[in-house]
Formats: structure tokens, sequence, C-alpha cells
């Protein structure tokens, strides 16, 4: 066994410890284990909504597509920012609204909001789905890793089926302070590391930053500058509105808000989360440093820059500890989906759909049975590939962003919409949405359509479309509803006026 393989041995073994212990002393009621009893400070809510951002996307995609694709890459530090700063006034009256409704899944709040259980199962479906597609992209991204780092002792599908394993059993047993308790080491780790390799692969290989970016311009002309076609500063823009507007309608990150303890600790959270974003700066520098010392990384292969550089660089235990840290970034986001996952097709499309009878135990139960089956299904198609199953599930993930008019509505100061407006847009915006992924419609496609407008997110367009529909149908329907609004008690007191 060489350095490296041991100590990332040790960071999976340590992880798992951590996350059974983190069940001592509860009873774990459906509420406690799916969001901690909502007795979460700010401190541990930051935690771990941040281990939730920095996925093993962001730490092999970051600096990979500084590495593949300049400057575009920076639509990954910008978004967030402006997402937290919506936070900020949205999720305190979502926090509200889900401890006064007792919501425990992310498909609560929409069905108690409008008063559907039906946009519930719905909703519940196309987020079952692209959560699908984010656990498949976490355990690929952990077999990377772990083979990486390991320098190919551990072949990518062995590691897939630890780290698997590892996050159904301390999820089944902790819950949802499973993944906060690994959250706490990850966070501190992950910071120290994306730090150092920031500012040390530059200073050691450049002398500098500057010096950096000169040998990188003089290599590749043009490189550091904004594309004027495809990746341009239009599609920039453009994806980062998009991502933002849906950033806290990723189900796993949205329940998180039910675990805190008071809407204070939701607001201070949105108010911390920037400073955590700098950190994905800081594996721009490591994609940019590794352009020149290990070329040739084309395509998907890409994302193997911080890896390369750092096996190049840095003594084999080492590279297991940046191994290991990687493999934590894959464990807390991917055993939040599974918590969420499990959750949903438990209470929302079993109990709402089909045994509205169900207690509370039951369901607790049902998700606890629920959760190694779903990733099982997982793990096997990572494995065997179904690439029609992933287009499907990247679509249903796109498609969470377009329940941000639906969800905003339901928090105006005068709320706004039922049910058939919220069916219709989302169907509207799926609509466009699909036609964009399986026929390639484009912008591009008008007549005399310039670069700027072609260039715009398909995704942007289905929100446009989705919203307008959602307008339309609720104007037109509000007639049918008793009280003229499918909305809460809550609402019709206006939510948002209490922040």
């Amino acid at each position: 066994m060489n350095a490296a393989l041991a100590v990332i041995a040790a960071f999976l073994a340590f992880a798992l410890f951590v996350g059974l212990r983190a069940r001592r002393g509860r009873t774990m009621s459906l509420e406690q284990w799916a969001v901690g009893g909502r007795g979460f400070g700010t401190l541990l809510v930051f935690l771990l909504m941040a281990g939730e951002a920095f996925s093993t996307f962001t730490f092999l995609g970051a600096s990979g597509w500084a590495y593949s694709k300049g400057p575009p890459a920076f639509y990954i530090l910008a978004y967030g920012a402006l997402a937290y700063l919506l936070g900020y006034w949205m999720l305190p009256a979502a926090w509200r609204h889900a401890t006064k409704h007792n919501c425990v899944s992310f498909s609560d709040f929409f069905a108690t909001a409008y008063r559907s259980r039906a946009l519930g199962v719905v909703v519940s479906l196309v987020a079952v789905l692209g959560m699908s597609a984010l656990l498949i992209i976490q355990l690929r991204g952990l077999g990377i890793i772990v083979s990486e780092a390991s320098y190919g002792t551990i072949p990518p599908a062995v590691a897939i089926w630890c780290g698997a394993i590892a996050m159904v059993v301390y999820i089944t047993v902790s819950g949802i302070h499973g993944s906060a308790s690994i959250a706490i080491y990850k966070d501190i780790l992950i910071l120290v590391i994306a730090i150092f390799l920031g500012i040390y692969l530059p200073l050691h290989y450049f002398g500098g930053f500057g010096e950096m970016f000169d040998r990188i311009e003089a290599a590749r002309p043009g490189f550091l500058q904004m594309p004027t076609s495809g990746l341009t500063l239009s599609w920039y823009n453009s994806t980062i509105l998009l991502t933002s507007l849906g950033y806290y309608l990723y189900p796993y990150v949205f329940t998180s808000v039910y675990a805190a303890k008071t809407e204070s600790a939701v607001r201070k959270n949105t108010i911390l989360m920037p400073l955590y974003q700098m950190v994905i700066a800081f594996m721009f520098f490591v994609g940019f440093a590794a352009i020149l010392q290990v070329p040739g990384l084309t395509g998907a292969d890409s994302d193997l820059a911080l890896l390369r550089i750092v096996k190049q660089t840095f003594s084999p235990w080492f590279v297991g500890v940046i191994g290991g840290v990687g493999v934590l970034t894959a464990l807390v986001p991917g055993s939040m989906i599974l918590l969420n996952a499990s959750t949903l097709i438990a209470k929302n499309i079993y109990r709402d759909g089909f045994a509205p009878q169900a207690s509370e135990a039951t369901v607790g139960k049902l998700a606890k049975r629920v959760l190694p089956v779903f990733g099982l299904v997982a793990v096997f198609f990572v494995l065997r590939g179904g690439a029609t199953f992933v287009a499907l599930a990247l679509f249903a993930s796109s498609l969470l962003t377009q329940l941000f008019p639906s969800f905003v509505a339901s928090l105006l100061p005068r709320p706004f919409g039922n049910k058939y407006g919220a069916f219709a847009g989302i169907g509207a915006g799926a609509l466009v949405l699909l036609a964009a992924v399986g026929f390639d419609v484009t912008l591009r496609m008008l007549p005399g359509a310039s670069d700027t407008v072609a260039s715009i997110n398909m995704g942007l367009v289905a929100l446009a479309v989705n919203a307008v529909t959602f307008v339309t149908v609720s104007m037109l329907t509000r007639s049918r509803n008793v009280d003229g609004s499918s909305v809460d008690s809550d609402a019709e007191a206006g939510l948002l006026r209490k922040v």
C-alpha cells in the first residue's frame, strides 16, 4: 500500500466514524433525521450549505474550466455571490413557512404553499431525476479523485462502491447530522488546501501571479480574453443570472434552510457565504498554473488538471491528503442528495401520491429503506454508462430552476399565482428546455440574430416563457379558487414583509 492510498483510506474511515457518531443522544424521528430537529445554529448551517456548494464538481471543475476555457470559468465564482444576495430576502421567508407547516422535504414547501399535493408529487419527480444526475456526478468525481490520487492503485469502480456504501451507512444511522458533522472537518480542510495550492503553485512554478499570466498569454495569445463566439460575454451574463436564480432550488440546498434554529441563523448564513465563495478563486489559480505545467489535457481530461499538477509537484503522502479532502467533497453533498431523494420518494411520492394516511413513522422507515436502493441505482448507472438516463436527469436538473417563478410568487408581500399557473409555467419552461436540449433549438435560429443574442443561455429563455405562462394562467384561473388565491394565510400576510 503506497502512502497516498493509506492517507485516503484514513480519511474515508474517519468520515464514516464521524458520520456514525453524530447520532449520539438523539432519537431519530423523521424531522430529526431529515432536518436535524430544526436546531442548527448559524455556524452549522453555514458549514452544511458551504459543504454542499463545494462538491467534486467544484473541486475538479473549477480548476478544469480555468485550464481549458479561461475567463468563462469565472461564472462559477460570480453566480454564488448574486444568489446569496437574493437568499438574504428569500430564505428567511421560506424558513418561516417551512417551520409553521412542518416541512421536511423540498416538495413540502410547494405542496403547502399552493395547497396541492399533486403539485408536490410533480415537483418531487423532477427533483428526484435532477438529484440522480447530481449524485452520479459526485460518484464519478469521487472515483476519479481516488484513482488519480492513489496513483491508479484503486480503480474508480472500487472507490465508487466504497464511497456509496459509506454514505448510505452513516446517513441511514445519523441522517442530516452525519453530513453536518463531516462538513465541519471538510470545510476547514478544503479552505486550507485551496488557499495553499492557489498561492503555492503559481509562486513555485512562475515566481508570481503576474508572471504566470504573462507566460500563459505568450504561449496562448488571446486565451485570457472572453471568446467572441460560443461562451461569449452574453452567455456569461445570462448563465450567471440563470444559475443564481436557481441556486437555492436544488433540494439538498433548499432543505438545509429547514434545519436552522432561527430565521436569523438563515440570514446570517447568506451574509457569510460570499466569503466561502472566494475559495473557488484559488482553485482557478491552480487550473491556470497547470496550463503550462501539465499541457495536453483535452475534453473531460481537463478536469484532471488539479490532480495531475499536484502529483507532479508533491510527495505521495501529501497527494493522499488532497485526495482525502477530495473524497470529503463528494461525501457531504452526495449524502445530502441521498437523504433528500429518499425523503421525497417516501413522503411526497409514496404518501401524498398513494397512501395519504401513512404516518410519519411509516414514512421515516420507508425513507431509510429507499435510501440504499436509490444509491444502488446511481452506482449502477455510473458503472454501466446509461448516457440516455444521464441526459434525461441533467435536463431535469436544469428544470429545477423553472420552479423559481412559483417559488418567488408565494413569498411576495401581496402573493400572486395558483397551482394552475405553477403547473402551466413549469410545463412551458420544460418544453422550451426539451426543444433546446433534444432538438438543439437556439436563438441563433432567429432571422438576423447576432452573436450576442445567439449566445444567451436557453435556460434563461425557458425561464422567461415560464414566468409569462405562470402569470397569464394564474390570472385566468384565479376565480377557480375559493379565496382567490392558492397560497396559505402566512403568504397572504406577506412573508417578505417580515424580513
